[in-house]
């Protein structure tokens, strides 16, 4: 307020009215015009970041990040920085889903909302998803392991059918090694109860669990990773071609996904840091020199 009304009346004057000490002004005056190369780092690492999450990072998310390359910030100083760039991020607010307690007549919900599991590959979760692919829609199924959400099968396909899920499935099986004793789970859709998707699972030896009819919370960790891909990386009028949705979203999956974006599952890590430290401790190399 003194800076603002200092050119029509005195500073010491309005110092005196608003009971502030003159060498505070001064003060603040003097550290206001100071150009310090620490916080123009800051500035710089912050918008780095935020432009690297395409808009989704918020401040927890670009501490947590900032802190692993070296550059520790806590949430709220970040915070402040964000509102210095004027950056705002683009994740919405908390969605509302309604709740059912049917559960499949052949095949009930084994995994009952038990996310957190001890090691990988203990429990697989899958959902379908559509996208905007220049004249017509795109889907995509996605596996990921609950361990540390960590995607391990994918599949596009122009129609929502078993093969679709199924491929999704098999890329996950291989890719990681062809485990035993894997659950997985996702919702009552047609392409994951047909005759043909239940013999994969059969043959896979994997055993299958479904959410109840209508209830989205019963498969959360998939609602929230499509949440992500489409608030985070998908562009709001969707993509120009196949191709270039192909390439845009496995860069998110393979890349920003598995690799940068902190989880808070995870104690603020990305799933392949969060994998590759379960693995380092259960399996420690042995220097043998």
């Amino acid at each position: 307020m003194i800076h603002a009304l200092r050119k029509s009346y005195p500073v010491k004057t309005l110092c005196e009215t608003l009971g502030t000490h003159r060498s505070s002004y001064n003060y603040w005056v003097k550290r206001s015009k100071a150009v310090r190369p620490q916080r123009v780092e800051e500035l710089a690492l912050v918008r780095s970041i935020f432009r690297e999450s395409h808009g989704s990072a918020g401040a927890r998310s670009i501490a947590t990040i900032a802190t692993d390359r070296g550059f520790p910030l806590s949430r709220y100083r970040a915070g402040r920085l964000m509102k210095q760039c004027q950056l705002r991020s683009c994740q919405p607010s908390r969605p509302a889903y309604r709740s059912a307690l049917h559960e499949h007549t052949a095949v009930p919900n084994h995994l009952g909302r038990a996310f957190d599991v001890a090691t990988p590959n203990e429990v697989w979760c899958g959902d379908v998803t559509y996208i905007w692919t220049g004249n017509r829609w795109t889907y995509l199924a996605v596996v990921i392991d609950l361990f540390a959400r960590k995607p391990v099968g994918w599949s596009f396909r122009d129609t929502p059918d078993t093969q679709l899920t199924a491929a999704a499935l098999s890329m996950a099986f291989m890719s990681r090694g062809q485990p035993q004793d894997v659950m997985f789970h996702s919702d009552q859709g047609v392409h994951y109860s047909s005759k043909e998707y239940r013999q994969t699972l059969w043959r896979y030896e994997i055993k299958q669990s479904m959410s109840r009819k209508g209830n989205c919370w019963d498969n959360a960790p998939m609602e929230r990773f499509f949440r992500s891909l489409k608030t985070e990386w998908v562009p709001e009028t969707g993509y120009q071609s196949f191709t270039e949705a192909k390439t845009g979203i496995l860069d998110y999956i393979i890349g920003y996904y598995s690799k940068v974006r902190p989880h808070q599952h995870n104690a603020g890590k990305a799933p392949n840091v969060a994998e590759k430290l379960y693995w380092n401790s259960s399996y420690p190399v042995t220097n043998l020199t």
